[in-house]
């Protein structure tokens, strides 16, 4: 039976174990530099995001990260996907679409505009699943991201 809940403090092991997991299939398993320390103060502590975990018959085999960010041309706050991870024992058996719904259902009771995440070009298994539900590409969009020595460059004013 599948269970979905708020993590707790001591899921934490287990949600760096699946962020682990996760940088080694999207193939960057060095990039991960966050502790259960670092984890445990943005989750309990400072609460700048948030996770659900999914278990079935008691045995961990998801995750998903989430915060909230703002839309200023709906002047309403929205939901946004940071990280979902099952095992991959559990793919194909719609645990992935559960939490989504999980995370939709939180979406609008907190009356969020939106629910939005990004997913890697090359993962057509996941963005099958999203256009199944109803999601939709903005492909016209592109991230862009400061980090590292250039975000230290920039904030010191020399861009």
């Amino acid at each position: 039976m599948l269970e979905i809940r708020p993590a707790k403090p001591e899921d934490v092991p287990q949600i760096l174990a699946f962020i682990r997991e996760l940088a080694e299939f999207e193939q960057e398993p060095e990039a991960v530099v966050a502790t259960e320390a670092s984890l445990h103060h943005a989750l309990f502590e400072e609460r700048s995001c948030e996770a659900v975990t999914a278990e079935v018959d008691g045995k961990p085999v998801g995750f998903a990260l989430f915060f909230h960010n703002f839309s200023t041309w709906e002047g309403r706050k929205g939901l946004y996907l940071e990280d979902l991870y099952i095992t991959p024992d559990a793919r194909g058996q719609g645990v992935g679409t559960r939490l989504l719904e999980h995370l939709a259902a939180i979406a609008l009771d907190r009356d969020c505009a939106r629910f939005e995440w990004a997913v890697l070009d090359w993962n057509q298994q996941a963005i099958d699943v999203y256009r199944k539900i109803g999601a939709v590409g903005m492909d016209e969009w592109r991230i862009q991201r400061v980090s590292g020595p250039a975000l230290e460059r920039l904030a010191a004013g020399s861009g």
